[in-house]
């Protein structure tokens, strides 16, 4: 069973998830970054540009995730280093450090607690996002043109490219296509039928949905939906 609440780090999304059965779970890109904990190790899941399949084990998972370009802040590490991978945290931090992070989330009662915790307590340490990162990830979810973007921000394109990979993993067409893909998802799960769904998110028909979906997660609209 997954279940998520607003976390009290601005913009991150607390979870918890226990798988209700031996399939592989499947996780879809949403430009998002996630401190992940599960049977008392802290990993990080980078951000991905396909579906990326867990494996089928009935362990419990808790884990923060971060709103698209504020990780690599908190983490130390630019987010194109953890494209499309999970990792130990002890990959990324020295050990000793990673270790008492890791400990602490232990010793709260709750692990979903314990992690939205040390996510504070690092946000508190390090510098907020710059506000630029933001503004990119909002024009590009509202649908804007990667370029109209750009020109709107006041920075040229390749400006634009090498702050998108550092902060998000990708460039902003990538990120666009992300975004894109969880605004058709949450149009569809609440009953807008495909064709009015790729209308309205800018897709050029059904057909150009469809194929996007399947590349992105790996199944039809229909699989993944139903």
């Amino acid at each position: 069973m997954y279940a998520e609440r607003a976390s009290r780090l601005a913009g991150a999304v607390v979870w918890t998830n226990t798988p209700a059965g031996p399939r592989p779970g499947r996780v879809l890109p949403d430009g998002c970054m996630d401190l992940l904990w599960q049977d008392g190790r802290l990993l990080v899941a980078g951000p991905d540009t396909r579906a990326h399949l867990t494996e089928a084990s009935p362990a419990p998972w808790a884990g923060v995730r971060f709103p698209p370009g504020t990780a690599p802040a908190l983490l130390g590490v630019p987010a194109v280093e953890l494209r499309d991978r999970r990792v130990d945290l002890t990959d990324l931090w020295p050990a000793a450090r990673a270790r008492r992070l890791a400990a602490l989330v232990n010793a709260a009662g709750d692990p979903a607690e314990g992690l939205e915790r040390a996510a504070l307590s690092r946000a508190a340490e390090t510098a907020p996002p710059d506000p630029l990162l933001g503004r990119i990830a909002a024009a590009l979810d509202a649908g804007r043109p990667v370029a109209a973007t750009a020109d709107e921000l006041g920075i040229g394109a390749r400006l634009l490219h090498r702050r998108s990979v550092a902060a998000f993993g990708y460039g902003p067409k990538t990120l666009a296509r992300v975004l894109r893909l969880q605004r058709a998802l949450a149009l569809a799960r609440a009953g807008t039928p495909l064709a009015e769904t790729a209308a309205r998110t800018g897709f050029a028909d059904q057909a150009h949905l469809t194929r996007d979906v399947r590349e992105l997660t790996g199944v039809t609209p229909g699989e993944l939906l139903g």
